[in-house]
């Protein structure tokens, strides 16, 4: 079973976009258009106080008709970030997602944060993995033991 730390290194694009605490709903939404993401981490200082998504946006503002793209961030956030580490496995994350209803998850290192996975970046890992298993029990169905 992969780690954590094996789907970022082949994640072809394992940048983590951010914005700052501070930052205006409007700049969020805008990186977020802009860069063709769900999600944006929230740092505070360099560190993670939370993340933001479209799902956030539409929940907190857009249904609740009120206009706020010049309020922060920060008041619409989600504050009470779950987050994973390097260690944890495909599965356990998997899981994670499914049992919170969760899209993102960032992945935290000894605090510091190293990532961002999505359920996307999971589906393509484990349909690999099942692939690839195929593959080898057809090798063995053949005699073709590598």
């Amino acid at each position: 079973m992969k780690t954590v730390a094996e789907i970022l290194r082949n994640k072809p694009n394992a940048y983590v976009y951010s914005v700052d605490i501070d930052d205006s709903l409007l700049v969020g939404l805008q990186v977020m258009a802009e860069k063709g993401v769900g999600a944006l981490v929230v740092l505070s200082g360099g560190r993670l106080a939370g993340i933001v998504s479209e799902r956030d946006y539409v929940r907190k503002v857009a249904l609740a008709e009120r206009s706020m793209l010049s309020a922060k961030v920060s008041e619409i956030m989600t504050r009470e970030v779950i987050s994973v580490g390097p260690r944890d496995t495909l599965q356990s994350c998997l899981e994670l997602m499914t049992e919170r209803r969760l899209r993102h998850l960032p992945v935290l290192a000894e605090g510091e944060l190293i990532g961002l996975l999505s359920i996307g970046d999971l589906v393509k890992e484990t349909i690999a993995e099942q692939a690839d298993l195929i593959r080898q029990l057809e090798q063995y169905i053949r005699g073709e033991i590598p």
